[in-house]
């Protein structure tokens, strides 16, 4: 991430109070947002420009090594901006890192001024008092920030991010999650509906239910509840607003989550599965369950229930031990699999996990191009079902323009950040339009109004 020092006339402006740079997944963005309530109720001054703040929250990521060194380097690179060299600025380590590294990281990285677990992120107002002291923005008569209400879109102008849980009990023998969020627990119902009401009314047009383990919400309550209950439930209160759920586990595709789903126009007919391999001996040593043959079964049960779905998965190649064999087979089932979506990551060797000690690692080399081998794979068949959808009727939320003033947006088929976008000739941002689609290019799509 580069920061550049501004030679624009706003370089002479008063200092932001706090600016956020937010690295990692979309947990984090929600995080962040959350952070941002606090101190603007606190009275502080909440901007996106380092080079203009007091004092700067780096919501990190640490879920992997490359994770973790992005994270290093861009604190780095705040240090020396010369607010932080020349004027005194601070810099806050907030999320995963302090989370999973504890005082060593305040050890060894003496560019920070304090450091805030993910645990203690509703802490975050008094850590900045103690470090710059009260916020001086201007006070409502209700002695909240002005502004504080505003609501900021965590995944575009018209799309957020809501989570209903934190933290897993799954223990994935490969993934750090459990050591840095702790064990699973579910948010309220009450406190979601308030997230989601909070987002409709400020104009927002999709909300995005995401955790680590969505499936699994409820379950944890004294009087168990369901994912399937609370998608109904937000579905049919908010009717004018898309619904889409992202993570949910195999074993969290019930019956009555996609009769929901098939029920409900306003839920997306859409779910991001992790499957992360195919091979049982492969999974057992990942610590989870199943076979190409159990996934296909889920697959064909999905689709008869609600047939317009679109399905997305994400593969880990390259785990050790992991044999030519087990990686044909991986290999097989992304060429004849029935997902619309693929993403596909090198297994990572992370410090404090059980894989990270399993005997026969795969070189860097080895895991980065079987990778590599996987995406090709999966490209040539998801760009293939892409094209597929030429000719089809579908609803798209414009989200904006292009710099040419080409209209864009996402039809139900396509999650933010990672399905790419469908063009159209018509319509305004944060409306749905009804398009025919006429052409499709890798991921993109375009569409004419009907």
């Amino acid at each position: 991430m580069d920061f550049h020092t501004s030679t624009s006339p706003e370089a002479t402006a008063p200092l932001q109070q706090v600016a956020f740079v937010t690295l990692g997944c979309a947990k984090n963005e929600v995080d962040t947002a959350r952070m941002k309530q606090e101190l603007r109720h606190a009275g502080y001054a909440v901007g996106e420009d380092p080079e203009q703040a007091q004092c700067v929250i780096v919501n990190t990521c640490s879920f992997i090594q490359d994770a973790t060194e992005e994270s290093l380097d861009t604190i780095f690179e705040l240090a020396e901006l010369p607010n932080f060299k020349d004027h005194g600025a601070k810099i806050i380590v907030a999320g995963c890192m302090p989370a999973r590294y504890g005082t060593d990281l305040q050890e060894e990285l003496t560019e920070a001024h304090a450091f805030v677990p993910c645990s203690k992120e509703d802490d975050i107002a008094q850590v900045v008092f103690d470090l710059i002291g009260p916020g001086t923005a201007s006070l409502a008569s209700d002695g909240t920030s002005l502004g504080a209400h505003d609501y900021e879109p965590t995944a575009g102008a018209y799309s957020t991010y809501v989570k209903i849980s934190d933290g897993c009990d799954r223990f994935c023998s490969y993934c750090t999650i459990p050591y840095i969020r702790g064990r699973y627990h579910s948010f309220t119902y009450e406190h979601i509906r308030e997230e989601v009401e909070r987002a409709v009314v400020s104009g927002v047009k999709e909300v995005i239910l995401i955790a680590q383990d969505t499936g699994r919400w409820g379950a944890d309550f004294s009087e168990p509840l369901s994912l399937a209950w609370l998608m109904g439930q937000l579905a049919e209160e908010f009717r004018t607003t898309w619904f889409r759920v992202m993570y949910v586990q195999p074993e969290g595709i019930t019956d009555q989550l996609l009769t929901v789903m098939a029920r409900h126009v306003n839920i997306c007919s859409y779910l991001d599965i992790p499957l992360q391999h195919v091979n049982p001996q492969i999974l057992k040593a990942m610590n989870r369950r199943g076979s190409r043959e159990s996934f296909d079964d889920l697959c064909a049960r999905i689709r008869q229930m609600v047939p317009d779905i679109t399905l997305r998965t994400t593969l880990i190649a390259g785990f050790p031990g992991e044999t030519d064999d087990q990686f044909d087979e991986l290999c097989d089932f992304v060429e004849e699999c029935d997902f619309d979506y693929i993403g596909v990551f090198p297994y990572s060797q992370e410090e404090g996990t059980k894989a990270a000690d399993l005997p026969q690692q795969l070189s860097p080399e080895e895991k980065q191009d079987r990778a590599q081998r996987v995406r090709d794979l999966a490209d040539a068949v998801c760009t293939a079902r892409v094209a597929e959808r030429v000719g089809s009727r579908v609803t798209v939320l414009v989200e904006g323009t292009e710099e040419d003033g080409q209209l864009f947006g996402r039809a139900m088929s396509q999650a933010p950040e990672v399905d790419g976008c469908t063009y159209v000739n018509g319509g305004t941002p944060g409306s749905f339009v009804q398009v025919q689609i006429t052409d499709a290019l890798f991921y993109e799509m375009e569409g004419e109004l009907l």
